[in-house]
């Protein structure tokens, strides 16, 4: 079975919390003793009716002012598909939660409000998304039972968002009417809207096509760590030299010709391990280890690749940020540490070309920094090569983190735009 990660993200009180508090219960994916707790707690909180929202909702602030803070990670399974969901929160203030939910997600679910319709949130976390290069899209028009299941008020907010999106690169969008309080066409068709022709939530979540997302043509493998067991006793292990790694992308089979980045040195796969025993092709997002034909020099941070297809070699990198620490602002002349892939180095931010307000898409040139949550586009010089692609191509080797020099803490996350 395949997994689809998938983020939700909307505006503060559209109920994203309660929508996958909903498909928990509704597939049956909860515990006995998480329902009564869930339970127990929405009493005491004087509610007449079971909170779902309190299954992901875990923080004591985030129940106390009834909304999301930090990105809840929760698993779900059905006989067609494992599911990884990131709720994000919806507050302007968060927006750095919500790009780390939504950086390693395969689809959004953005919720509008059908009484408030396209709010300014729900503009930027469609922004964001697609900046995050997300490839599947789905607008759940949530609340439709406060609009009596009215098609004309769901008509109105598709073709708004359609609208906006136009301005966009969303390569696939659905719209689906739902309500996540009382269930309607979140996994069952709902008979309060005989007017929709489409699929449940559930059934989109299980069918949506996401093979082809990957990068199956450029093969990127960074290199982990080497491994050398050197087991005296063991003939084979002791002259075993395997390097790990997770496929970044292509597919990767023994006999295949590969190069060795930096070195560019040629060699061939010999044997893939895998997790359980030997493997016949890896792909992303597999993790394995590379057996190869010829001894080369080839360490952490190394990138192993085709001969006639390698990434760009670059140390002059442009990239959009976005800055997530409250403690310093980014500004141009600024130290950091760049970690790409498994390869860390120091780098130093050469300019700020503009700060990007992601509600209105304006592009403001005479920004002198960047400060918590915004989201701005840098030229950063490195100081050792990278083997980075362009972040809309891969995701993996199109990504990278900064990092405070002096505290160790991650200070913003990037996206490759150009390199040289």
């Amino acid at each position: 079975m395949d997994i689809l990660r998938f983020a939700t993200a909307g505006s503060v009180d559209d109920g994203k919390s309660t929508l996958i508090g909903r498909l928990l219960f509704d597939s049956k994916s909860i515990f006995e003793d998480q329902l009564e707790s869930v339970e127990r707690t929405s009493v005491d909180r004087g509610e007449d009716y079971t909170n779902l929202a309190l299954l992901t909702d875990g923080l004591r602030a985030e129940r106390e002012q009834g909304i999301t803070i930090d990105v809840a990670y929760r698993y779900f399974a059905t006989p067609r598909r494992k599911f990884i969901i990131a709720d994000t929160p919806g507050h302007i203030q968060y927006t750095r939660n919500m790009v780390t939910g939504a950086s390693t997600a395969d689809l959004a679910i953005i919720l509008v409000d059908a009484r408030k319709g396209i709010l300014e949130q729900s503009r930027r976390h469609a922004f964001l998304t697609t900046l995050l290069k997300v490839p599947h899209l789905v607008v759940a028009v949530n609340k439709m039972d406060l609009v009596d299941y009215d098609q004309q008020v769901f008509e109105r907010i598709v073709d708004e968002f359609t609208a906006f999106a136009a301005k966009l690169e969303v390569s696939d969008l659905t719209f689906i009417p739902l309500s996540a309080l009382h269930g309607d066409n979140v996994v069952e068709r709902s008979p309060n809207t005989p007017w929709y022709q489409g699929s449940s939530l559930l059934h989109h979540l299980e069918h949506v096509h996401i093979a082809s997302d990957r990068n199956l043509i450029d093969v990127r493998f960074p290199v982990q760590y080497v491994i050398r067991p050197h087991k005296s006793t063991d003939p084979e292990l002791h002259d075993y030299r395997g390097y790990a790694g997770q496929v970044a992308g292509g597919v990767l089979k023994p006999g295949d010709e590969v190069v060795h980045l930096p070195s560019g040195l040629t060699t061939t796969i010999t044997a893939i391990d895998g997790p359980g025993g030997p493997v016949q092709e890896a792909y992303q997002p597999m993790s394995v280890t590379l057996r190869l034909a010829d001894d080369i020099d080839i360490s952490r941070g190394d990138m192993i690749a085709r001969p006639n297809n390698r990434p760009e070699t670059a140390q002059d990198l442009d990239a959009m940020v976005c800055w997530m620490t409250p403690d310093r602002e980014l500004t141009p002349r600024m130290k950091v540490v760049i970690k790409h892939t498994t390869r860390t180095a120091k780098a130093v931010v050469k300019e700020l070309h503009y700060r990007l307000d992601v509600n209105t898409l304006h592009r403001d040139d005479s920004a002198q920094g960047l400060g918590l949550n915004e989201i701005g586009r840098i030229a950063l010089r490195v100081t050792q090569p990278l083997f980075v692609d362009d972040y809309g191509r891969n995701r993996m080797t199109g990504g990278f983190i900064l990092i405070d020099e002096a505290t160790n803490n991650t200070v913003g996350a990037g996206m490759i735009t150009g390199a040289k």
